[in-house]
């Protein structure tokens, strides 16, 4: 029953849901939903170091990447134009999907996902390229919609009519974080957040501000977003030039051949080159 009910709700592709969801961003509650994330980030990426930031989708703002202190910071959104009209000024956009990424392997130091994995077809994909093109220690930031939330009414009410965000597919934050794991991730830290209904009205959402004090304090898991942090974990290699040189006692021509071969990553495996 589960399936059935889910499986009515699927969002257009392409670039009416962007706009779509854009749009939501742009009003209540959607813009309050918003400048929670941003506290979120304003909290996480002060923190994170490196050169090269990638965001995956461009549903808001771009304010949220000015509390990061990395120079380079590329926003990946598959419509773009890149003819823009005139007077405005082609930002660092990068043209593409996010489960075909056209960057190199191991070049990028953050890559955030705000609501990216629920607005792809296949986000198993979309997380084996953020693998790929994370640096060793690099981190991920995940932004995305708890589907165990109170929300989840919203979504049953709304769902089947194909209108972000709640035709979206909902992750729950353990199976997202199990799926970090299996590729190599140390999950850093899971923090939910906004605990007042997707109501319109500004008054009443003002008057239920109460809600976010205790939902924090008494209902933490039930937020309707959450953001997960995780840290690509380096794989320990064991080192074999102490066993190499130790078959050959002379210093004179395996320890300088050993250091030299052993500083280049290009050139193959040192002990095989002196067994051959």
């Amino acid at each position: 029953m589960k399936k059935r009910v889910m499986g009515w709700m699927r969002c257009a592709t392409g670039e009416e849901t962007t706009r779509r969801m854009r749009a939501w961003f742009g009003r209540l509650p959607g813009r309050w939903f918003q400048a929670e994330e941003r506290a979120q980030l304003r909290r996480i990426l002060p923190n994170l170091f490196g050169y090269h930031l990638l965001q995956l989708g461009d549903y808001y703002s771009k304010e949220s990447l000015s509390s990061s202190r990395i120079p380079h910071c590329i926003v990946q959104d598959p419509h773009v134009r890149l003819d823009p009209p005139p007077g405005e000024r082609l930002r660092n956009v990068l043209r593409g999907l996010p489960d075909w990424l056209p960057i190199a392997g191991d070049s990028i130091d953050v890559v955030i996902m705000p609501h990216t994995l629920e607005f792809t077809q296949d986000p198993h994909q979309v997380l084996r390229e953020v693998d790929r093109v994370l640096i060793p220690e690099g981190h991920v930031v995940v932004l995305g919609f708890n589907p165990w939330s109170p929300w989840m009414l919203w979504r049953l009410a709304l769902g089947w009519r194909g209108r972000p965000p709640w035709c979206g597919h909902f992750i729950r934050p353990a199976r997202l974080k199990d799926w970090l794991q299996l590729l190599g991730f140390d999950i850093v830290q899971c923090e939910h957040y906004f605990y007042r209904p997707p109501l319109r009205h500004r008054g009443l959402m003002h008057r239920l501000r109460f809600l976010e004090r205790l939902g924090r304090r008494w209902w933490p898991v039930f937020g309707a977003g959450y953001v997960v942090l995780a840290k690509k974990r380096v794989i320990g290699l064991t080192p074999i030039e102490n066993r190499w040189r130790a078959r050959r006692p002379s210093l004179a021509g395996v320890g300088l051949a050993g250091n030299s071969r052993l500083g280049d990553p290009g050139l193959g495996n040192p002990q095989r080159e002196h067994t051959d």
